[in-house]
């Protein structure tokens, strides 16, 4: 039973943090949000600094690999980082025919560049990230994702990525957005500002993908950002993502394409690309569009 509280922070929008040791003293962090969370129990602190944007910890957990937390939020853990990532990626790549440029705001920890670069068709990948200083703990800490930055495609931008994406017009085939949750230097990135700029930043036939939270825990945000979407493209659509360690155990992804539906993929996986995946398939492309009740009300 826990009895001892180390440390604790309080964070914008009810996200709270901290270690706590027990009497056998194993260490645990937790995350709470919206009322309830996680406890995950670390063997080690490999990092905690603060950047000129945010607070930075990275841990060795006890079962679930390394863990990132970015000003006390659940980033990602090495056990389950495949499915937030995979589904970020490929459905957007696979409803587009043939993608050669892409550029991806944000995603400072390797993962979804990881996942670009295993598709052939791709010739360039530009990534826009704020906080140069996650990248570089990443590269020292979890290069099973970090191993993202080192294609010879990618052309990696230290920035602000609102600037960046306003000054691409009719440029790129598909743009990610990875952001981390909308506090802070992620912000900025789910306003309707932004994905006008991504609107004139994409080729004719472009497609977006944004992270967009959970149905459980924030609707309000989903809504907006299917609402930013469905005004500016011809089609998009939300996907449900299962991830164990966040949260309500679920995330999700807006996606959203200028010239056709994107519940669909346009091509086929090749075997080499499914034999590599984990999580994502065409199965799971056209399932994770299909949502419950609730949430199919909303975008009625």
């Amino acid at each position: 039973m826990a009895i001892t509280i180390v440390c604790k922070w309080l964070c914008a929008n009810n996200f709270q943090a901290g270690f706590i040791m027990n009497e056998k003293t194993p260490r645990y962090v937790h995350e709470i949000d919206q009322g309830f969370g996680n406890i995950v129990e670390i063997k080690e602190v490999l990092c905690d600094c603060r950047s000129d944007f945010q607070h930075i910890q990275i841990f060795e957990t006890a079962e679930l690999g390394r863990m990132m937390m970015l000003d006390g939020i659940i980033q990602f853990t090495e056990f389950d980082e495949y499915t937030y990532q995979e589904m970020m990626v490929h459905p957007a790549l696979m409803v587009h025919k043939n993608p050669e440029k892409v550029l991806i705001i944000g995603g400072g920890d390797g993962g979804v560049a990881r996942e670009v670069a295993r598709h052939k068709c791709v010739k360039q990948i530009d990534q826009c990230e704020i906080d140069g200083k996650v990248v570089e703990l990443c590269r020292k800490y979890v290069p099973s994702m970090a191993c993202g930055f080192d294609d010879p495609r990618m052309n990696l931008h230290i920035g602000d990525g609102l600037e960046f994406v306003r000054n691409a017009c009719d440029e790129y085939d598909v743009i990610i957005v990875d952001s981390t949750d909308p506090i802070g230097p992620g912000e900025v990135l789910f306003g309707k500002e932004f994905y006008q700029s991504v609107h004139r930043a994409l080729k004719a036939d472009g497609v977006v993908a944004s992270q967009s939270e959970s149905i459980f825990l924030y609707p309000e945000i989903v809504q907006r950002l299917y609402g930013f979407t469905r005004e500016l493209f011809a089609y998009n659509g939300y996907a449900f993502i299962a991830v164990p360690t966040y949260p309500a155990g679920s995330i999700g992804v807006c996606v959203a394409c200028k010239s056709h539906p994107v519940d669909q993929p346009q091509r086929q996986l090749d075997k080499t690309l499914a034999d590599e995946l984990k999580y994502y398939n065409s199965d799971i492309h056209r399932g994770a569009f299909k949502l419950p009740s609730f949430a199919q009300r909303w975008f009625a």
